[in-house]
Formats: structure tokens, sequence, C-alpha cells
């Protein structure tokens, strides 16, 4: 039976990610980067596709689990007819090889284990060859190996393609497994002590967690995010992916699954804004740093999504061996969402270095040149229709967001010149395109019978990202115009006491079949909109809804199912925890634009070390 998305856990390494469901079986695994190919694939297929079970023998969900701390060390714990047993499951920071390491140890009378290791290459097509040797078992296929052993040894067998073991433990016992990958054509890659790991990697955690600045409330629910953010920050770079999965459904049985496993420019403003106003600012460097290095080139080849690296070639490919997450195909890698024109994303790489400017990061010498180049090719094609943030596979719009946006951009030319006139560029000429795209966002892209902003110029339909408009600047909060969308937006797309993002059915906007789930970031979004215009209460309360959202670990898809009370969509999300970090700072008066409004955030803002 395939477990709720809401079922699963995340442990990783800061290169890559893996799943572990209730049942004790990591069900996705991409080796060795977030966007390799899965060893482990039955998520999105059946337990064919690769798995590695490890849970007492014949037990179904544990008895319950949760994170060591403010880590990403997770412990599982069965209560048997025979006995208790906790199995930690952690990915250490790795030296040379990403390692999955899974340490059983019994806690009351004897409970026999079983586990179940089927490693299937290339998202589940591809079956190793299974070996001994040197105390392992070795699974090969092509460029890819991995190594199995355990401490002290366990007898295993094949069995259907499959390595299997069976053990028991009593209290005070300890069994531990390590999983390595290396390339295949490399001598086995050295051991390394899996309980000396375990310390190092919740010590790690404990260092990075301390320099968090947030004290205000909801503090654990806001370190959660954090640490899952981190979690999904590709740590050569810098780059933070939007999920650590592909084609996770946003509707169950329907076809808008697509690959998150890379990096959004749409992410950048709030990411850095967040880290920011943490006291992470060594993190925000290297998310501006990465930003700099994939944006640069000619400003008409802009992406809206780049790889961990920076790469551009991310090509959508269907793999139709994998039947889907609850037969939800099809199943996707890459994504051609990467040729589309999205207006908006100017406007958000000009506020990022905005925002990095002012919150103090060391500055770039070439960043400002950068982002003239960016503006000057802005000025010459905002006025065109784009395919705008939601990435719509229909034709492109006037979407009223991505003018917003590139007023944006616009504006943060202006501020940037009026603060240091020495960097050189023509205010009066970034002020004049500024004014017009006003005008004409006011005159085409509000509805004044109804008294909101509209999804498109000349539209009936509503988008919630028209929610950000006072918080990106664009007008005050509390100009009837902001208050009407709202009320509008709230009224038009709320379900369930959550919020869509558009209109799916019958608008046509998008181009595709069937609907969607409400979108989580989109909810943060007016509790942010409801807080900014003195509806305090509401927000909160809103807020309080969406925490109890978060599975028992903390985690939060894209979407959710107010109906079958389900998530949905690829997960854990970047964005959805953005913006609980985000509401979570505006409720307690942190400016998430760098600042502090409403009091002292204390402790020092000096930039330290990463976790590991």
């Amino acid at each position: 039976m395939t477990q709720r998305i809401e079922d699963y856990a995340l442990i990783g390494d800061l290169q890559t990610a893996a799943l572990v469901g209730r049942n004790g079986s990591i069900d996705w695994l991409c080796l060795p980067r977030f966007d390799s190919a899965a060893c482990f694939a039955a998520l999105l297929g059946t337990e064919d596709n690769g798995h590695w079970r490890l849970a007492p023998t014949g037990a179904r969900a544990c008895t319950r689990r949760g994170y060591v701390g403010e880590s990403l060390v997770l412990e599982s714990v069965w209560e048997t007819r025979t006995g208790t047993v906790k199995v930690t499951d952690f990915m250490p920071q790795r030296d040379v090889a990403p390692e999955i390491m899974r340490i059983v140890e019994g806690v009351s009378g004897t409970v026999e284990m079983s586990a179940t290791l089927r490693l299937r290459f290339d998202f589940g097509s591809v079956v190793p060859w299974m070996r001994r040797s040197q105390g392992h078992r070795v699974a090969v296929a092509g460029p890819d190996s991995v190594w199995l052993r355990s401490e002290p040894k366990v007898k295993t067998w094949g069995q259907h393609f499959s390595t299997c073991s069976s053990f028991s433990v009593t209290e005070g016992e300890k069994v531990a497994f390590v999983l390595t990958w290396h390339p295949s054509h490399e001598p086995r890659p050295p051991r390394v002590d899996p309980y000396e790991s375990l310390e190092r990697s919740l010590e790690d955690w404990r260092e990075w967690a301390a320099r968090c600045r947030y004290e205000g409330p909801h503090r654990a629910a806001v370190m959660r995010s954090l640490i899952t953010l981190k979690a999904l920050t590709y740590g050569p770079t810098g780059g933070i992916v939007a999920a650590p999965t592909t084609s996770l459904p946003e509707e169950l049985g329907g076809v808008r699954n697509w690959d998150y496993r890379y990096c959004w420019l749409r992410d950048s403003t709030l990411v850095l804004g967040a880290l920011v106003s943490a006291g992470y600012l060594a993190e925000a460097a290297a998310w501006r740093d990465w930003l700099l290095r994939a944006v640069a080139g000619d400003p008409a080849d802009l992406q809206i999504m780049y790889g961990l690296g920076g790469e551009r070639r991310l090509p959508e490919v269907e793999l139709p061996w994998l039947s889907g997450y609850a037969r939800s195909a099809p199943v996707r890698t890459g994504n051609d969402a990467v040729k589309q024109l999205q207006l908006d994303v100017y406007g958000e790489v000009m506020d990022s270095l905005n925002v990095a400017r002012t919150a103090g990061l060391v500055g770039k010498p070439h960043a400002w040149n950068l982002q003239l180049s960016l503006l000057g090719f802005l000025e010459s094609k905002w006025r065109e229709p784009d395919e705008g943030l939601w990435e719509i596979r229909g034709p492109r719009r006037h979407f009223t967001h991505s003018k917003v946006m590139a007023w944006v951009a616009a504006d943060r030319a202006v501020r940037t010149l009026e603060a240091d006139p020495t960097l050189g560029g023509d205010i009066g000429r970034w002020r004049a395109m500024r004014d017009e795209v006003h005008r004409e966002v006011c005159e085409k892209g509000y509805d004044p019978v109804r008294n909101t902003f509209t999804q498109s110029y000349g539209s009936a339909e509503l988008d919630a990202a028209t929610l950000l408009i006072p918080r990106v600047g664009f007008l005050p909060p509390d100009d009837p115009r902001v208050i009407g969308t709202v009320d509008a937006v709230r009224a038009e797309l709320g379900h369930g006491g959550l919020l869509r993002r558009y209109t799916t059915t019958g608008s046509g906007v998008d181009g595709l079949p069937g609907g969607e789930g409400t979108f989580l970031v989109c909810s943060f979004w007016l509790a942010d909109a409801l807080h900014m215009t003195g509806r305090a209460e509401e927000a909160a309360e809103l807020f309080e809804r969406l925490l109890a959202l978060r599975n028992d670990v903390g985690l939060l898809s894209e979407e959710y199912d107010p109906v079958a009370g389900r998530q949905l969509g690829n997960y854990p999300q970047a964005f959805s925890h953005i913006g609980l970090v985000v509401t979570a700072l505006t409720l307690a008066g942190y400016d998430t634009a760098g600042g502090d409004v409403g009091g002292d955030v204390g402790g020092d803002t000096a930039a330290g070390g990463t976790a590991g």
C-alpha cells in the first residue's frame, strides 16, 4: 500500500537526501546529488523499483518517531509484543562518499529484525550485479556501485534480486548498517565508524542551530523549517533545491507531476530575507553567490531555474517504467519550464541583491554591472506577455504579478542609487520606468468594479500572487485596492480555510487538465497580508492552522487537500518552509528583508560556519 506523502521523514547530507517511511523503508534516494538518478524509487513505483526496509519482523508503522533535538538525525521506535527497538537513520555530511547509516538498538526485551535492500539504479530500471567483497555486499551497474556492511556482521542472503537479513537485538545491543555509494571504477572508499559519525553529525547540527537569532513565538517550528532549508542546500555551491523529489502529484491520479530537484530564482528574495533575519548570513551569502554565478551572461538568456551548480540544460523526459505515486503518471525528470519567459525573475534577482546589499553582506564588484545589464534588458521586454510565476503551459498573458515584479526591479535600482550614487547609473531613467509600470498595472491589472487586482490584464480571474503587492512595496498595506484584493482573493480562491494559487478549472489559463490542492505558500502569503492590513488576529489563526498541517516531524509538502486531509506535491517543499519562516517572523515583528521592525532579535549577527 502506498504510504501517504506525510508518512515520510527526511534525512540528508547537504548534497542529497532520502525519504524514510513510518514503516522503516527508505523509498527515495538519488545518488550522489539531489538531481542524480534514484537508486531507491519505490516512492514513484513499487518496491521492485528500489527500497531499503529495516524494521521488526512483521511490523508495520513505527510507534513513534522524531528528530534528535535540532538535527536531521531521525529516531524511529517500535513497541512490539516481545520488546522495544529503536532505529536511528542519518546521512553524515560527507568527507568523500555519500553514506546512509542505520543503527538498530534494543531498548527492552528481544526483538527480531528483518531487512530488505533492493537496489535499482537509474530510477528503478537497472538491476545491479551483487557480489561479496571484503566483508561487504557490493552492487555494481555501469557507473554506480554501492557497498553495504554491518557492525557486527549479520547473516545476509540473496532473494528475488534483493539482499535480505534477519537478526535479533536485546536490551542494550546495537547493530549498525552502513551503505556507501561511489563510482564503480574507483577503489572501495575507506571505512567510516557509524557511531563516531553519529556523534559528529549531532554536534554539527547543534553548532549550526545555535547560530539562529530568532527567539520569538513558534521557535521550534521555525527552527525545523530552517533545518529543512539547510538540508535542501547543495553544500558545494550554496544552491537550494525546491524539493528533493520529482513527480509527486499535485492531484492524486493527475498529470501535474514535475521535477523540483533544481534551484528556482523565484525563491531567492524570500530565502535571503529569511536567512538574514534568522542570523544565517553565511548561508545567505552562499545563496547570493550561487545566484550571481547562475544568472551571469546575456540577460536575454536568464532562466527561471538552474541546476545545483548553475547548469542550464534541464531537458524534460518521461520515465514510462514507473507507474507514479498513487498511479499518478507520467513520472518526469528535467523540467521544460526552464525554457519559459517569466519576467518576474528579473525583479526577484534585483530584489534579492538589494536585500543582500542592505543586509551588509560583503559586496561583489561585478554585481551592480550585472544588475544594470538585467534591468536594461527588462526595460525593453516588460511590456510583453509571459508565462508568469506559476509556469503556465498555456498561452502567454500579461500577468499582473510579472508586471509588479518589473516595477520591483526598477524600484530597487532607484533605491540602490539613492543610497550609493557612486555606483553609477541613470537614476532618472529607472524612475521613469518605475512610474510607467506602476501606472499601467494600476490601470490594466486592477478591476475597479470588484476592487481587486486580477491575475492578468483584462481577466476576471484572480491570483494569490497579488497578495505580495504590499510586501514588495508596490502599494501600502492600507491602500483600499490592497485590502480589496486580500478580501477578493480569500473569498474566490479559498478552499477549506486555505488558499488555491489560481483557478484551474474552467479558466484554461495553465493549459493542463485536472486540478490541484491548496497551495501552502499562498496560504502563508494570505496570513502575511492579513497581518499587514491590520487583521492580526485572523493572521495568527490562519498561521496556527497552517502549523497544524505539518506532519509529526514538522515537514510540509507543496500543497494540501483539505477534503482528503492529505499533503500533495513534491516534498518537503522549500517554498512552503520559507513561507512558514517568513510568516512567523512577520507576525513576531521581524523584518524579513534583513532588518528588525519590532524588537530586538538578539544574538551576534556575524556569520559562522555551516552545519559541517
